[in-house]
């Protein structure tokens, strides 16, 4: 089996992770060797050359869209994901190792090959229409991001909550990309209701960072102004700090949420930054090519946080971690959200008001 190592190709542009990390599933792994495609021309500049790698969109036939979790850490059980995948490309994503359930893998794969859920709205009305279904809130993105490039064009998402509007089921919103502004007209109507809330991740407020760790995903700008359109329509907003990555944006939390409420943010939250199984390689080379001169820095305090090891398991102490560092950053972010009044815990989304369109009070008892 190959060695995770970069891919020995021409320098990449664009994307956050440059390798091509094994399958854990697989018996078998695929190397790129530009030397023998190169053409051997001296006016050929060969590996130095840099490449873009195109994203692939591929058909995802699944039957159902709802994901349950049971998972005491997390503050919802249900989540739904029109894409697997995702072309934001952000090098530390926690998600990147279920692109190997798929017989891919979690670094160039995942970001270049994302698997699309055409009839997702279709979907998610049969699965509500079901009497079985008892309304509880449905977190969208819990994987990948429900805004992410392709959402330009196929508009999955904003199918999702138009069948969500029709039924008055409540739903959650995380994304790092203003692209949710498009759909400002449904969060708005949902949001008088208290159908929907969104929270906006925000990792930095460094324009030159945010495009290393985070390439195709909006500016820290703009993802700032999606705060204030969305907070100004009456929509709640969460500030989500996360990852916080001891070593490198750590010491950006009190910018970012005084940044946060100055735009409208009404509650906000953090994760510390999570290496499970494949994301440790790629977020690893992520940190030795783009910022080299933090990278023991970042790593050890990683580990400092995390007992030693670069991620945990554990529910109650994954999110969070453990130690010195951990119990720093808590410490941190509690003074700073609770000086910019963020750290109030948001109410529940109301699920009074669900119903099933056009059918009768009646059979809803069957």
């Amino acid at each position: 089996m190959a060695n995770p190592a970069s891919d020995p190709g021409k320098p990449i542009v664009g994307r956050g992770s440059h390798l091509r990390p094994a399958n854990r599933f697989e018996r078998l792994q695929l190397e790129s060797q530009w030397e023998e495609e190169w053409s051997g021309d001296p006016q050929d500049p060969g590996p130095e050359e840099p490449r873009r790698i195109p994203t692939e969109y591929l058909i995802d036939d699944s039957q159902t869209i709802l994901s349950r979790n049971n998972s005491p850490d997390i503050p919802f059980e249900y989540s739904m994901n029109p894409y697997r995948g995702c072309a934001h490309g952000c090098a530390y994503c926690y998600a990147r190792p279920t692109h190997e359930y798929l017989g891919l893998n979690a670094g160039l794969d995942f970001e270049t090959k994302i698997i699309v859920k055409p009839n997702a709205p279709d979907l998610l009305r049969a699965a509500l229409q079901k009497p079985s279904w008892k309304c509880q809130p449905i977190m969208m993105s819990g994987v990948t991001d429900c805004y992410q490039p392709a959402e330009r064009q196929l508009r999955l998402t904003r199918g999702l909550l138009q069948v969500a509007h029709e039924f008055r089921q409540p739903v959650g919103i995380v994304t790092k990309n203003a692209l949710v502004l498009r759909d400002l007209d449904l969060l708005a109507e949902m949001a008088r209701d208290r159908l929907v809330r969104v929270g906006i991740s925000l990792t930095t407020l460094d324009q030159a960072l945010s495009r290393k760790l985070e390439p195709r995903t909006s500016s820290p700008a703009a993802r700032l102004n999606a705060m204030r359109q969305l907070s100004d329509a009456g929509v709640e907003v969460i500030v989500m700090t996360a990852p916080v990555i001891p070593g490198l944006n750590d010491e950006e939390i009190p910018q970012l949420l005084a940044a946060a409420a100055e735009q409208g943010a009404s509650y906000a939250g953090y994760v510390l930054l999570r290496l499970p199984l494949t994301v440790e390689p790629v977020f690893r080379e992520w940190v030795e090519r783009c910022v080299p001169d933090k990278a023991e820095r970042i790593l050890g305090r990683v580990a400092s946080a995390r007992d030693g090891k670069m991620n945990q398991s554990d529910f109650g102490t994954r999110m969070r971690g453990t130690g010195v560092w951990a119990d720093h950053l808590a410490q941190t972010f509690r003074v700073f959200a609770a000086r910019y009044r963020l750290a109030r815990r948001p109410p529940p989304l109301n699920c009074s008001l669900f119903r099933r369109p056009n059918q009768p009070r009646q059979l809803e008892l069957f």
